[in-house]
């Protein structure tokens, strides 16, 4: 079991010998390799009764020859083919991928490469759109990616990346292919291993948030408060320097992709920051870091303190030093913090940064790519709220506007990340595909809302969901979903969602709120709220529930704007004042 899950049923599908790809993937932790007989690819596929297709699976590795395409392997002997015919061959094996039993949540596919390294060396003709067998292989894998995009369950994988870490020379097995139909070495299948483990761990919402980072010889070579910004080893006509910028450059790239960044340092914080504001190399600027603590005090209690600030679980922090003691003391200190060995050459640094697959993510919204930006707003707030005297008062001055909408085609892909991504405040960290969501949400007698959240530093964007389930039999709404990003807790929104569901409850009739939560090692906030919410509780069988009989109040001063009816505020002005918290939250 890892991170409280177990270990999900993969079937093995390949026209070759994978059978040492399965070890590995077991080792990883989070796959359960079943190893299905191979040259059966297409029997497998198009039958949905083959009882390779077990009812406990969760996902299937598909991993097939480019010779599994009858154009190529005319192509390959030189004989006549027809670049469109071959395209169609592609396009039928994506649909055939497509026609994978429905339980089956993740399809994980190898993208083609050569499994001999003769297969595609042609010299001058190599890259001909003609005769090209590396351009042909070129256009065949794009054209599947380009066929399987609107599959929410399928996943392209780059197997020439495999095999150029492996290293060309090494990585194609003449031996064992002609020995047991094994193309490739163990090398190979160990980075496939990699790459599908941290897919599945990402998918299951297990990729790392944080990016904690020391600034002496690591961002940049020196020790700043000894020698100065201006002697720093960054950029210039100097190869450390180079890696070092490079590395900043790699980390604004992760940045972008919507991984958080945070500078834990031991150092005078205003000569460090003076460093960043001022050294002409400096690629991150302060606005970049979503957090700093930059003071003479112990890593540890600053990395836990950080995230505490950032509403992060320990297990969402990659944490990356120089100096292995420091290093070491984190992992003793947090083990749930991930602190990878990092190269004692900066020249490796960049490299090193760029292996790291514990970021790994299905998909990349836009709202992930500014996350950097809402942070450092949230760093504005946290000043404002250094200025007033209670929390009530600082969430008066925030503005908070909750806007409520109903999922639909426009919102459902940021829904469904949210849903797949969120641990913490998560009522049942229930996990669906788009279009799982999508069918579930259109079932009768479902319900599901999205909210969004602005004030006015800045607009949050989409970040909580709440699903409903109506059972009229018995005048009761179950929620299903109750989901909220941690960017938000403890801001009323929590009591707003709640306000919001059992106000549509009732209005379709239920006169009972039902609340069935399901724990985790990480979804204590979301319990804890529920046991403050004023909702009654079954401790044993871990059911809240809340008579929709009553008065129901929303929280004071939320500016509450459902779509498609008029917004409205409530205030402690307008008579909802501090009994509308007691109500309901």
């Amino acid at each position: 079991m890892l991170n409280g899950r177990s270990p999900a049923k993969f079937v093995l599908i390949s026209d070759f010998n994978v059978r040492n790809l399965a070890p590995l993937l077991a080792r990883a932790g989070n796959i359960d390799p079943i190893v299905a007989p191979y040259g059966q690819v297409m029997q497998i596929l198009l039958s949905r009764t083959d009882g390779t297709w077990l009812k406990d699976a969760e996902g299937a590795i598909v991993w097939t020859s480019p010779s599994s395409i009858a154009g190529y392997q005319h192509a390959r002997q030189n004989q006549n083919w027809d670049l469109e015919e071959v395209l169609t061959e592609v396009d039928q094996f994506a649909h055939d991928l497509g026609a994978i039993p429905s339980h089956i949540r993740h399809i994980f596919v190898a993208g083609w490469s050569p499994l001999h390294r003769s297969e595609s060396r042609r010299g001058l003709l190599d890259m001909d759109p003609t005769y090209g067998l590396a351009a042909l292989l070129m256009r065949m894998n794009l054209r599947l990616c380009e066929r399987v995009r609107d599959d929410a369950r399928i996943h392209v994988f780059d197997s020439m990346r495999w095999i150029s870490t492996t290293g060309a020379a090494r990585a194609c097995d003449t031996r064992l292919w002609y020995l047991t139909k094994t193309p490739f070495n163990v090398d190979v299948f160990r980075e496939a291993a990699r790459d599908f483990a941290a897919a599945l761990r990402g998918l299951r919402g297990g990729a790392r948030k944080l990016l904690a980072l020391d600034l002496d010889n690591t961002l940049w070579g020196g020790e700043v408060g000894e020698i100065g910004w201006q002697k720093l080893r960054l950029g210039g006509h100097d190869a450390v320097g180079e890696a070092f910028l490079d590395f900043q450059r790699g980390l604004q790239a992760l940045a972008h992709r919507g991984v958080l960044l945070a500078l834990v340092s031991k150092n005078d914080e205003a000569v460090a920051l003076e460093a960043i504001a001022s050294h002409p190399e400096m690629a991150l600027g302060t606005e970049e870091f979503a957090g700093l603590r930059i003071n003479w005090n112990d890593k540890a209690a600053n990395l836990a303190a950080l995230a505490d600030e950032l509403n992060l679980g320990l297990d969402a922090i990659v944490f990356i030093d120089d100096n292995p003691a420091e290093r070491a003391r984190i992992r003793e200190t947090l083990p749930q913090v991930l602190v990878p060995d990092w190269p004692s050459s900066p020249i490796e640094f960049p490299a090193a940064l760029a292996a790291l697959d514990c970021f790994d993510a299905p998909f990349v919204s836009d709202e992930d790519r500014n996350r950097a930006k809402s942070y450092v707003a949230e760093r504005k707030r946290r000043e404002a709220r250094n200025l007033v005297q209670s929390l009530d008062d600082w969430l008066d001055t925030l503005e908070l506007r909750v806007i409520v909408e109903d999922l639909n085609e426009t919102n459902l892909e940021r829904a469904s990340q949210l849903l797949n991504k969120t641990n913490q405040f998560n009522l049942r960290t229930r996990r669906l595909t788009t279009s799982e969501f999508a069918t579930w949400a259109t079932a009768r007698g479902h319900d599901s809302l999205v909210f969004r959240v602005a004030d006015r530093f800045g607009d949050y964007g989409l970040v909580g969901i709440a699903g409903l389930r109506f059972e009229p039999g018995e005048r009761a709404a179950f929620v299903e979903d109750l989901v909220l990003s941690c960017r938000v807790m403890g801001r009323r929104v929590e009591q707003t969602m709640l306000y919001t569901i059992a106000k549509r409850a009732r209005s379709e009739g239920a006169q009972k709120l039902v609340a069935d939560f399901v724990p985790t090692s990480r979804n204590q906030p979301c319990r804890s709220f529920l046991e403050q919410s004023g909702m009654r509780c079954d401790a044993a069988a871990e059911r809240f529930w809340l008579d929709l009989s009553g008065d129901l109040l929303p929280p004071k001063a939320i500016e509450l704007i459902e779509r498609s009816n008029e917004p409205h505020r409530s205030s402690a002005s307008s008579g909802t004042s501090a009994d509308a918290d007691e109500s309901i939250a």
